[in-house]
């Protein structure tokens, strides 16, 4: 009855919203008007992320203002002199048609509350910024409950454990007209391989490389101390790198500032990135860059002997680091956009990353896609999303794999699917119904294909 209810209240709040949802198509999701991740800046700051969406239900990204907005006008009054609020509630349910050894409906979310800090205004610090960022995420996993054995999840805000984290709390400062540094406790998918999160299945959200190779590339909600250094070569090329510490303490479930004893090594990525477009309906990003993990790690195949683990049992070969490569392109191919960020029309996507395979269980995964917003004349702010990915197990895990004569199945490839329709019924909420298909779970030929019935929404404050 609960549901019913809800479904109902959606319904009636879509339908007063109407006009809102116009209102905001006339907006630029990812300026400075929406997005309050990022300070304004002298010129325009570019967003790496063209997707024609708003921020509201991004678990990864901070939202824009929401449901008090504009109560007494207490955010404006903050916002003049210099601090920015937001907090949301980000939710995603899942309900398995097919798949798995039950079927289940299943919730899970987030809450998170930040403060943007232009220091400019505040302590009178020219160019400088300070972001710190609480999360809290709660709930059930589907995958885990309904034993879908998939290899990415189909709630992807259930990730890195239930528990109160410190994400964000970072220093940037501009160093001249072109340099940026960014120093504190942050993470590697905020500046590299930035994706948007508005699809529910994980193969399609945040930085790829951390879908992969995660144990290190340690993406939202997770903070992990780092500095990082933004070169704008001109309006249309910026060069990035950074280094983080690799701490596995990081995952443990216990709310701290930060971890000052076990690190392993250092994370070391760059980037190069030339945008394209701006007013002229036909903005794009282009992105291409690596990765190197300083830190020892195991060999998936082979014991210090140099043969099989799955043979011997014996410990396995240590490799001195461990790197990859990815590739992300978004192309707005119709509609119109503004300050080089896509408003209305048709956008595409690709992304792919390769990990090493000495060291990686899931080597690389490719992932493409479509938004459209505007596609019902009526409800211009509504984003259609259609996504298709495959994630890779290493060829060589499958070949020890082979060997075990214990093991029902040797994996291969995941295929994953997804089809949403977002909607704005008011300007503080967001629902996105989704469809999921999952095809060899697990990478696992003849496994049952998952289905999977969803709802992402989120309630920005």
């Amino acid at each position: 009855m609960g549901y019913r209810r809800l479904g109902v209240a959606a319904l009636a709040l879509a339908i007063s919203g109407q006009g809102w949802a116009q209102d905001t198509a006339k907006q630029t999701p990812g300026s400075t008007a929406t997005d309050t991740q990022h300070r304004p800046r002298s010129g325009v700051r570019r967003d790496s992320d063209l997707s024609p969406s708003a921020l509201t239900a991004d678990t990864r990204r901070t939202p824009p203002p929401g449901l008090f907005a504009d109560w007494f006008d207490i955010r404006k009054k903050l916002a003049d002199r210099g601090i920015g609020l937001s907090a949301r509630y980000a939710s995603e349910s899942g309900y398995n048609f097919s798949g798995g050894d039950r079927k289940l409906l299943r919730e899970t979310g987030q809450f998170d509350v930040g403060v943007l800090l232009d220091l400019d205004k505040v302590v009178g610090l020219q160019g400088g910024a300070f972001q710190a960022t609480v999360t809290y995420r709660r709930g059930r996993d589907l995958g885990a409950d309904a034993n879908l054995g998939v290899l990415q999840q189909v709630q992807e805000v259930y990730g890195r454990g239930q528990t109160l984290r410190l994400t964000q709390f970072w220093y940037e400062q501009m160093l001249g007209e072109k340099l940026e540094l960014k120093i504190g406790r942050t993470n590697p998918g905020e500046d590299f391989a930035v994706f948007s999160c508005y699809f529910q299945n994980l193969s399609f959200c945040g930085a790829q490389p951390g879908n992969l190779v995660g144990d290190y590339w340690q993406n939202w909600p997770v903070g992990q101390w780092g500095a990082r250094l933004r070169y704008d070569v001109n309006d249309h090329v910026t060069l990035k790198t950074a280094a983080y510490e690799v701490n596995p303490r990081n995952l443990e479930k216990d709310f701290v500032i930060g971890r000052f004893h076990g690190a392993t090594g250092a994370l070391i990525p760059v980037e190069a990135e030339w945008r394209r477009g701006d007013d002229d309906g036909r903005v794009g990003a282009y992105k291409v860059g690596g990765w190197i993990n300083t830190s020892n790690g195991d060999d998936v195949y082979y014991d210090v002997n140099r043969q099989p683990i799955a043979i011997t049992g014996m410990a396995p070969l240590r490799h001195d680091a461990r790197y990859g490569v990815y590739f992300n392109v978004q192309q707005q191919i119709t509609g119109t956009s503004k300050d080089g960020k896509s408003v209305t029309g048709l956008s595409v996507f690709l992304n792919a990353t390769q990990a090493d395979r000495a060291t990686s269980t899931t080597d690389n995964q490719i992932a493409a896609g479509l938004f459209y917003k505007g596609l019902v004349p009526w409800r211009p702010g509504d984003i259609l999303g259609i996504g298709v990915a495959r994630t890779n197990v290493n060829g060589r895990v499958a070949k020890g794999q082979a060997l075990d004569p214990t093991r029902p199945a040797v994996q291969d490839a995941e295929y994953a699917s997804e089809i949403y329709y977002s909607v704005h019924p008011t300007k503080w909420l967001e629902l996105r119904p989704n469809v999921q298909f999952i095809h060899n779970p697990g990478g696992v030929h003849g496994a049952r294909d998952v289905g999977v019935l969803g709802l992402k929404g989120a309630i920005t404050l």
